[in-house]
């Protein structure tokens, strides 16, 4: 074979290589983008040049577009969510024009940390909603950096226990099922072609992870971060399909 013709085919496989890795890096960064974007049907605001966020203590003002629990998300800092410590429920927010004091740490760099809420009122006064001098971080929080310590569970045989038993961190993808006055809540397990393989037992969901499936509202599916327990006994297993008790950490869209 002549140099020339080495030389086409080295081309074509770097320009092939080069393509398959520009779609991944395309299709991991159109999930975080979709993870901190607005909520489903809402338009996100742009991010003003005066609320760019510094290490320390930040000065954020903007529309509350979604909330549950202690956590809210601000239309104009997409990429960010915010947590109110103590007994605060966000949810009374949502709609209005808050100015919020929040504190930004390198560790949790996907959170703030509200130290003062104001919410406006009636013309353009702002009245106190929300103060605590020193915001701790929430029990719940799931830091983005930790996603890799949980390996993807794919179930191809609801007998094999092995799988999962003694992994103590997983992830699968799939739907989320509510609990209802006769069943617990699970985590419908789908396979590549989106078909059900197995059901987990949702024993306790994190309010972090309801706020995210809340904010990505507008999805049907999405990966479940799992604490794994005690396995459902085999003779149950044919019969429910479920396969392993657990509980969600995280809800997110990879």
């Amino acid at each position: 074979m002549s140099i020339k013709s080495h030389t086409g085919r080295f081309l074509v496989l770097a320009l092939a290589a080069g393509l398959v890795l520009l779609a991944g890096s395309a299709c991991s960064a159109k999930k975080d983008a979709a993870e901190g974007a607005a909520p489903a049907g809402e338009e996100a605001a742009p991010v003003s040049q005066e609320m760019s966020i510094k290490e320390g203590v930040n000065d954020i003002s903007g529309t509350v577009k979604s909330a549950l629990g202690k956590y809210f998300y601000i239309s104009q800092m997409p990429g960010f969510d915010l947590a109110a410590g103590g007994e605060f429920d966000a949810a009374a927010l949502v709609g209005k024009d808050v100015k919020v004091k929040a504190e930004f740490k390198r560790e949790m760099p996907s959170l703030l940390l509200a130290q003062a809420i104001e919410v406006k009122g009636e013309g353009d006064a702002y009245s106190s909603a929300f103060t605590v001098p020193t915001p701790a971080a929430p029990g719940d929080f799931f830091a983005q950096k930790d996603r890799a310590e949980y390996a993807e569970l794919k179930v191809a045989n609801i007998m094999k226990s092995a799988d999962w038993e003694g992994k103590g961190k997983l992830k699968v993808f799939g739907r989320y099922i509510p609990a209802t006055d006769k069943t617990a809540a699970a985590v419908s397990v789908l396979d590549d072609k989106g078909k059900e393989t197995a059901k987990i037992v949702v024993d306790a969901m994190s309010e972090y992870s309801n706020f995210y499936l809340k904010k990505l509202r507008l999805f049907e599916k999405h990966y479940f971060y799992l604490t794994v327990k005690e396995s459902v006994p085999a003779n149950l297993r044919g019969r429910t399909k479920e396969i392993f008790h657990a509980d969600v950490v995280f809800a997110g869209l990879y």
